[in-house]
């Protein structure tokens, strides 16, 4: 009797456990972490290292390429002139020259890239925990970029009400004391 007693009790609380989880409301807030970042006072420094970088990796592939095309210069100026295994030569020194041009791009694409990564993961960091505080406080499920790095909407409609009510935006901003 004590068992079927307990039974029922783990089932009644089963049922009200079952039921208040149903009743909880998910909420989904949004975000613009890019809008974010655009306002940081850091971000006009950084964007200017990040020139300054482009610029130095541009040069060296401004320099790169001039010596390239310098080298066809004279290549074509000697190849009548040159024997067939100096003009072999000399064809593989300018494919060994744009090979390495080519790579160098490739290489400073790449630099480029981790330069960002590097400069921009601290502040990305800070709008990550910052984004966590606030959806923390507002009792959150879920946030969502509002955009992507490519500009594709995430969000594609949101009600008037819900829109002002779960974009954090303006919240995660005054928490990072923007």
């Amino acid at each position: 009797m004590l068992k079927k007693f307990s039974i029922g009790i783990c089932l009644v609380f089963a049922v009200f456990i079952a039921n208040n989880v149903q009743a909880q409301e998910t909420k989904i807030g949004f975000v613009s972490p890019q809008a974010i970042l655009n306002r940081m006072p850091e971000m006009k420094a950084i964007q200017q290292r990040l020139t300054n970088f482009q610029d130095r990796e541009g040069i060296k592939l401004q320099n790169q390429n001039a010596a390239l095309q310098q080298a066809a210069q004279i290549y074509e100026q000697k190849k009548d002139v040159i024997s067939a295994a100096a003009n072999t030569t000399e064809l593989a020194k300018l494919q060994q020259m744009a090979e390495d041009f080519q790579k160098s791009q490739e290489d400073a694409k790449v630099a480029i890239q981790d330069k960002r990564r590097e400069l921009l993961g601290p502040l990305n960091q800070q709008i990550s925990e910052a984004i966590d505080a606030v959806a923390a406080k507002m009792g959150l499920s879920y946030v969502l970029n509002t955009v992507t790095s490519t500009g594709d909407l995430v969000i594609l409609y949101a009600s008037q009400e819900y829109a002002t009510k779960y974009n954090i935006t303006d919240a995660v901003m005054v928490e990072l004391g923007i």
